[in-house]
């Protein structure tokens, strides 16, 4: 079934207590405008439209940095959410098939429940999605007859019967294009803020004749985040489910509550992941590769055999081959590591190409920045890089070479070559003896004084 979806994202957010636009803020390390995103391309839509208001360039951004084929129009005055989503109507008043309504705060959606909404409008005009609340509070009802939802009554305009219902409107909507801005032309201002509400479409609906339903998810699905208190537990709502998923799906977790995963985290059926570790955003660990505790991963690839840390950290652009050992207190950065490459520990590993079953030792650094630009360091097939060398980059090491320990290589090594890059030693004895005994009776001297 062809779908459309609009996301609503124009809100100022004024309970975060932040310059941000509310939608900005990340959950999963992601901005929670992305977590909306992602539930709708479950559905592969034809057309996805942003509604931005408050930091409208920067939400622009953020959902172009997600889909560069994301259409993005402007609210400039806030008037509700019914005229929010009229923002839309010139970019889908000729969209195919239907339209579902979402919202950059709420990050939760399950691509079924959507998939179940679209189902629903065989049988009904206008579908709303609903959840049975714990507290309802101040929620607006979804007022209900048998299979059909009568009316959504805001909790301000509510009698004590029609507050004591526990169905509540998650404000997640679908219906045709057509239906959707027809009925959204006939929308009313005649209320106490004077906006527009989206609410107001199922009772006009009704009133042309039209039927409308619910589809009803778990509460958990419908959490909006609106403060730091509810980004907090919006936080820990998805590390618990990315957790129980991981499990699921085969990965062992030897701390679960102490590993933390990006929205995009993948991570293959019988890897392990040590406790305390941290995925950021654009993290791939293949089936197999284990990572062990205290580590930090980003922008990398893993691949299958592979073992990390603890304590290393993978930025944006690490590329780890096959069987690949990188070890405590190492760095890679925007590197390839071939097959068999070992990092022991230690190291700084940045803007290189490894070749396979190459020994890094520790201490190793790759001097990538001349202070303007970055350079690359090429180090070819089973070469040996003595303890605390300097590879000053550009600079190539070729097949078979070795590196002397201490050495600072600022000129290319041929191929099976040695390169020894460090002063000559000079011994003297006995001066550290008349030293030292100097340097006491200058501090004896000046305890005098």
């Amino acid at each position: 079934m062809q779908a459309s979806v609009i996301i609503l994202a124009a809100g100022q957010g004024t309970r975060m207590n932040s310059d941000l636009p509310k939608v900005l803020h990340r959950v999963a390390a992601a901005p929670l405008l992305h977590h909306a995103m992602a539930a709708a391309a479950s559905l592969s839509p034809d057309r996805t439209v942003v509604v931005t208001g408050h930091g409208a360039e920067e939400v622009a951004r953020a959902a172009r940095n997600y889909d560069e084929d994301a259409l993005v129009v402007l609210q400039e005055e806030q008037k509700g959410t019914g005229h929010a989503v009229d923002q839309a109507r010139a970019l889908l008043a000729d969209a195919p098939g239907e339209v579902i309504v979402l919202y950059g705060d709420t990050p939760f959606i399950r691509p079924e429940t959507l998939e179940a909404m679209l189902a629903a409008r065989a049988r009904h005009a206008v579908v709303v999605l609903g959840f049975e609340a714990a507290d309802p509070g101040r929620y607006g009802r979804l007022l209900t007859q048998g299979d059909d939802l009568l009316a959504i009554r805001e909790w301000k305009d509510a009698s004590e019967t029609e507050r004591a219902v526990t169905l509540c409107n998650s404000g997640v909507i679908c219906a045709s294009a057509r239906t959707l801005f027809n009925l959204i032309a006939r929308i009313g201002n005649q209320n106490a803020a004077g906006e527009y509400y989206l609410t107001d479409v199922v009772e006009i609906a009704r009133a042309q004749g039209l039927t409308a339903g619910v589809v009803v998810c778990p509460e958990a699905e419908t959490l909006g985040v609106n403060t730091r208190q509810q980004l907090a537990a919006a936080e820990a709502a998805f590390q618990t489910r990315a957790r129980a998923e991981a499990l699921e799906n085969g990965v062992t977790l030897t701390a679960p509550e102490t590993v933390f995963f990006a929205l995009d985290t993948v991570v293959g059926r019988d890897a392990i992941i040590g406790p305390n570790v941290l995925f950021g955003p654009g993290v791939t660990i293949e089936s197999g590769a284990e990572i062990k505790g205290f580590c930090h991963l980003e922008g990398c690839h893993v691949s299958r055999g592979a073992d990390v840390g603890p304590f290393a950290r993978l930025r944006p652009g690490a590329e780890l081959a096959e069987d690949v050992h990188v070890g405590n207190f190492v760095e890679i950065k925007n590197a390839i590591l071939d097959e068999g490459v070992k990092v022991g520990h230690l190291t700084y590993i940045g803007d290189a190409d490894v070749g396979e079953f190459t020994n890094i030792g520790a201490g190793t650094v790759t001097c990538n920045y001349d202070g303007v630009m970055k350079h690359r360091t090429r180090i070819g097939k089973r070469v040996f890089i003595g303890s605390d060398t300097m590879l000053v980059a550009p600079v190539t090491v070729g097949d078979g070479a070795l590196t002397a320990s201490g050495s600072v290589i600022t000129e290319d090594v041929p191929a099976e070559a040695v390169a020894i890059g460090r002063a000559r030693q000079v011994v003297k004895p006995g001066l550290a003896t008349r030293m030292f005994e100097k340097l006491r009776a200058l501090k004896a001297a000046k305890a005098k004084v």
